[in-house]
């Protein structure tokens, strides 16, 4: 077959033509025989099994039966008329209905004669009916089972109401494989196919379109399922390798003094074996030649600061500036406080820029970089503003990545000579599977354990038929000393839903918790930054016990004394949401507690969610769960989603060939790095074709 032979614009495929094409252009984005090639089924319709009638469910799924019809009567109805058949086999009884064509179907329709019947069930009373069935007498039934599993390829109005129905689409696919008959470029190397005992492209494809039994299919699934996830992998692995062949980093050989002295003297507790590792992994980054690109994952309060803190000392003791970059004020406020209280004994120049530093202070800052007497910047994005420029920044660490654009950090990159070694931090822990396929060119380090002494925050979930005890229990804390959170969701709802918003709450708190003897704070979107920042600041230094409030909150608040999350509507909120919120309390020595408060009235999902959340802390848990039930796309936010624009691999389900794909990939990057060996030219060949246009089968964004 001509190489460039699936590229052909898809108006020249025999029965398409270029109306056809535009609407299939417009709905699907198919404008060539290889997107039509690469449109996959999205189910199919076993024509394998046959059913009895005493078997039959009201599932909704597509079946056959084979019987004779016994009975034809005409029933007039308020508009029109409707034909019924009583429709027999061995075991029972079932009707088949028509409200269209009747005089040809009851023109047609032979009693007592074998037919097969296919269409999808339901039940009235106890008895099944199909409405308008695919038909046909056993006798030609037995005689022309060519496709006994029928595949259903996705569909939109728009394609319907041109007549591009799923036979249109069958007989395209049927007509694109007489004219590439049937053989299409092997992509992977004979070793892959020997080692994972894959069929070859050819009949993958033929057998993913024409599936002769469920065998097959599963065959053909998982042999185009590995190699598009091989292929994205294969992307991002070699992206990685090449930059660090190309981008030579600055070596941080030295572990000096400042790093020595901290660790002996200043750590405020001892590491944990986590850290202790991650410290290892970016050590080893940094010593090599090559620029450190690295993620950092950690869950709330598993201790990322520590871990920072030391990278920069390192930076500081081989002779380089270092800078932290957070994305509010708040975070950015935050990180500086605590990194100043660690370092207060030690000889470390450290400033903080944000969007309020004063003129006068930025000049006095801006000199200090350049000349090179400043070790730590803290800053917001006013730290890339291009009058900021360092001395010799050797190590940027970017926090909350995923508020950052590509272009912020290449900023970073572009404030040296040499590109700093990056480390990008986040709290929000990602599912291992999307890491893999969204930060693969990252190199990934983790903190999956908790500091010594933090016990776990328990976590209960509450009707709000007990809020009287929740209450009581409130009351129980308070007289301990301890703080309370009240969050509810956002305010904007429409006034139909039944949800108690954050006033009525508030009230009803103010009845059960009255004052002099208990004091109150209430924060919310709708309020001036200044009275924000005013009834924080009561809550923070103690002066309120209930601080109510939306989910403002959720980011970078740090109260030690707050012992108990309650939070409203729970069943409102999304995994990782509430997992943050509960990541607001035990940040002390004292034990702490999440209640989740909900109505009886729960969906499935709302239940499994709570349900996580009662079970685990651990976040990777909660991410991976996340993951299932709402999916890649909403996870990362529009914005990354269309990283996983994945034609038929599914990288929550199909996460086990993932994880084979990767490993593949990596083996392979290693012994050939070039792909130059000879068995490897089917691979060459079609990586550089997805390279040359731009598409991992339209993957890669």
């Amino acid at each position: 077959m001509n190489p460039n032979f699936l590229q052909t614009p898809i108006a020249y495929l025999k029965g398409v033509g270029p109306n056809r094409a535009d609407v299939l252009k417009a709905e699907l984005g198919i404008e060539t025989f290889r997107d039509l090639l690469h449109l996959f089924p999205n189910r199919y319709l076993d024509r394998t099994s046959y059913y009895k009638i005493n078997q039959l469910q009201p599932s909704g799924a597509d079946v056959q039966v084979v019987g004779k019809i016994v009975h034809l009567k005409t029933v007039e109805q308020k508009r029109g008329k409707r034909l019924v058949a009583s429709f027999v086999d061995e075991t029972g009884q079932m009707d088949l209905v028509w409200f269209r064509g009747l005089k040809w179907i009851k023109e047609n329709l032979k009693l007592n004669e074998p037919y097969v019947v296919f269409g999808r069930v339901n039940k009235y009373g106890s008895t099944f009916s199909m409405p308008h069935p695919e038909m046909e007498t056993l006798q030609k039934h037995q005689q022309g089972l060519k496709m006994v599993m029928q595949p259903i390829y996705p569909s939109t109005e728009k394609l319907s109401k041109k007549g591009i129905t799923n036979r249109a689409i069958s007989k395209m696919m049927q007509q694109l494989f007489v004219e590439c008959k049937g053989q299409f470029p092997e992509s992977l190397s004979q070793n892959l196919l020997e080692e994972l005992k894959l069929i070859s492209k050819s009949a993958a494809l033929f057998n993913v379109h024409f599936p002769k039994n469920q065998e097959l299919l599963a065959k053909a699934q998982f042999r185009l399922k590995f190699e598009e996830l091989f292929f994205v992998q294969l992307r991002l692995i070699s992206q990685n390798l090449q930059r660090k062949q190309k981008i030579k980093g600055m070596p941080f050989v030295a572990v000096g003094e400042k790093f020595t002295e901290f660790f002996k003297k200043h750590l405020p507790f001892e590491l944990t074996n986590a850290q202790k590792r991650v410290i290892k992994e970016i050590r080893n980054d940094l010593g090599s030649n090559a620029q450190m690109n690295r993620l950092l994952q950690g869950d709330v309060g598993s201790g990322k600061t520590i871990v920072a803190l030391m990278c920069m000392l390192l930076a500081i003791d081989n002779g380089f500036q270092t800078c932290l970059m957070a994305p509010t004020e708040i975070l950015a406020t935050q990180h500086y406080n605590g990194l100043k209280e660690l370092l207060e004994h030690m000889d470390v120049k450290i400033a903080l820029l944000t969007g309020s530093t004063k003129k006068s202070e930025r000049t006095l800052l801006h000199n200090q970089l350049e000349n090179g007497n400043l070790n730590i910047l803290v800053g917001t994005h006013a730290v890339l503003e291009d009058k900021v420029q360092f001395r010799n920044l050797g190590l940027a660490i970017v926090d909350e990545q995923h508020r950052f654009g590509v272009a912020q950090r290449s900023k970073l990159w572009h404030k040296n000579q040499t590109p700093p070694h990056i480390l990008v931090m986040t709290a929000t822990p990602i599912p291992r599977t999307l890491a893999m396929s969204l930060y693969g060119d990252l190199d990934i380090s983790v903190i999956d354990e908790l500091p010594p002494g933090r016990k776990p925050i328990k976590t209960v979930h509450r009707y709000d038929s007990n809020r009287l005890k929740v209450f009581g229990f409130i009351k129980d804390e308070i007289k301990k000393g301890r703080q309370i959170y009240i969050v509810y969701p956002l305010i904007q709802e429409s006034e139909a839903l039944d949800y108690k918003d954050l006033m009525d709450g508030y009230e009803s708190i103010v009845r059960d918790f009255p004052q002099p003897e208990y004091q109150i704070s209430i924060v919310h979107g709708k309020m001036k930054p200044a009275d924000k920042d005013y009834e924080m600041e009561r809550f923070v230094k103690g002066e309120t016990q209930i601080m109510i409030a939306t989910t403002v909150i959720e980011v970078g608040v740090n109260v030690p004394n707050a012992s108990v999350m309650i939070i409203e509507s729970a069943e409102r909120f999304g995994l990782s949401q509430l997992h943050q919120l509960r990541g607001r309390v035990g940040r002390g020595a004292e034990q702490s507690f999440c209640i989740l408060m909900t109505s009886h009235k729960l969906s499935e999902d709302a239940k499994t969610r709570l349900q996580t959340m009662v079970s685990t802390n651990d976040g990777f848990e909660i991410a991976e769960v996340d993951l299932k039930l709402r999916g890649p796309g909403d996870l990362m936010g529009t914005q990354q989603s269309g990283m996983l624009n994945l034609k038929i691999a599914d990288i929550v389900k199909d996460n086990q060939i993932l994880k084979t794909a990767r490993y593949y990939a990596i083996q392979l990057l290693k012994q050939d790095p070039r792909l130059e060996k000879a068995e490897n030219a089917p691979i060459l060949n079609a990586f550089s074709k997805m390279m040359a246009n731009k598409t991992i089968w339209n993957y890669i964004s």
